[in-house]
């Protein structure tokens, strides 16, 4: 792995939301300004290929990126602030596994991703 490579996946490593390509490049970039955007986007096409990123694309027009972990979890994503939310709810996980096996199917993956805006007054 490259020097450039390696400081990409430790931004990567060190992101506690999901940035995007351009946001990879500002923060990289500020750690070695030798590395271009066009290193970023090739690392990250490389990490994906490899199974070491996920893609996501929360309808906001641009593709953003999280590291795989074995941890299973879902993503609410607030329309107004495009602020990604990660979550585990076990009901949710049980309702799934119910809904595969009823239409007569073992689920073996999923992605749930919610699209809300955040109640102001706290009434629905």
């Amino acid at each position: 792995m490259t020097e450039q490579r390696r400081v990409i996946a430790q931004v990567l490593a060190d992101s506690e939301d999901h940035p995007d390509v351009e946001e990879l490049y500002r923060r990289a970039s500020s750690v070695d300004d030798r590395i271009s955007i066009a290193t970023v986007y090739r690392t990250v096409r490389l990490f994906e290929d490899a199974g070491i990123l996920e893609r996501h694309e929360f309808r906001d027009g641009r593709a953003r990126y999280e590291q795989v972990t074995e941890d299973h979890h879902d993503h609410l994503i607030d329309l107004n602030s495009g602020e990604v939310i990660e979550f585990r709810n076990e009901q949710i996980e049980r309702l799934q596994e119910i809904v595969a096996r009823e239409l007569g199917y073992r689920l073996v993956d999923h992605r749930l991703e919610l699209y809300c805006i955040k109640i102001k007054d706290g009434s629905g």
